[in-house]
């Protein structure tokens, strides 16, 4: 199952720019809104209205004021959650994310969810290696495929551990963006559906790293779908294909993302699922991450007590 419409998500209460994450991070810019929390407050709950709305069960757990946490939002960078039970916990670059790690969120999902185990990578922090989850790594859930384009935040050798352990493939490369700095997270570069793959190639420098992307997405019977480095900086990547509760499949993504695809790549991707969006423009100026980053997907099973 690629898709779930399950979502975790992290209400923030000191959310801003973050100065620890900006080294690695161009698609921060620093002291854009002195109130960027009541913003970003604002646009997260509007944004969890819009999944909500549309048939999408959020789990919503409110941040702690202490320890200071202003990248809270993005949770998908942390932890993950598996068909098989497993919650994996990931080693994070900068100090104040890894105390995002808060039990609370963990004892949340354990009031609806099954968790038969933890796979924990974090003593990885003590050796400067980083791998920011489902940030650092696109997934197939369906074929068994980690896309991950190396970066600060994402360390090949912690890559391959965690595809041996979890069994899947991993499809490593390297991406950068307009001022050449390595592209800090790979879900920002692409976006895999269960039908199509969208990704933005003109990143991707190595023609034999291209070509081994271009393999891969036509061997999985998906269509691939480009996008330009100027959508990517707009967050096209960013997206996240969801289900409802009823069935239905959605493509989430901000407001930005939206308007900055052409026609023809909106037609395209409506062929295969209905398209939503909402205004981030706060938390992607402040955070550097858009509206993929804001979703955690839970593919554990259900308590049946709910």
């Amino acid at each position: 199952m690629s898709v779930t419409p399950y979502i975790l998500m992290i209400r923030p209460v000191n959310f801003g720019f973050n100065a620890q994450t900006a080294v690695n991070n161009e698609f921060q810019v620093p002291g854009q809104d002195a109130q960027a929390q009541q913003k970003g407050q604002e646009e997260f709950d509007a944004f969890v209205s819009m999944l909500h709305n549309n048939g999408v069960d959020v789990t919503v757990v409110n941040d702690t004021p202490e320890p200071h946490t202003p990248d809270s939002i993005f949770p998908n960078n942390w932890i993950s959650f598996h068909a098989d039970g497993t919650v994996c916990l990931y080693p994070m670059f900068a100090d104040n994310r890894r105390l995002e790690r808060k039990p609370h969120v963990i004892e949340k999902l354990k009031e609806r969810f099954v968790i038969q185990q933890t796979y924990d990578l974090t003593h990885y922090e003590l050796a400067n290696r980083f791998l920011e989850g489902t940030g650092s790594m696109v997934l197939d859930r369906d074929l068994k495929l980690a896309y991950a384009c190396l970066s600060p935040r994402t360390d090949r050798g912690i890559v391959e551990e965690w595809c041996r352990a979890m069994d899947f493939q991993p499809i490593i490369f390297d991406a950068f963006g307009s001022t050449g700095q390595a592209i800090y997270h790979t879900n920002v570069v692409m976006c895999v559906g269960d039908r199509y793959v969208v990704i933005c190639l003109d990143a991707v420098l190595k023609a034999e790293e291209r070509e081994l992307l271009e393999n891969t997405i036509d061997q999985s019977g998906k269509e691939l779908i480009p996008i330009t480095l100027d959508q990517m900086n707009h967050f096209a990547g960013n997206m996240l294909q969801v289900a409802s509760i009823q069935g239905e499949t959605l493509l989430v993504m901000s407001s930005q993302a939206y308007h900055s695809l052409a026609p023809e790549q909106v037609n395209r991707l409506r062929s295969y699922n209905r398209i939503v969006h909402a205004p981030l423009q706060t938390i992607e100026t402040n955070g550097g991450g858009s509206a993929r980053c804001m979703m955690a997907e839970v593919f554990l099973e259900r308590l049946i007590t709910e």
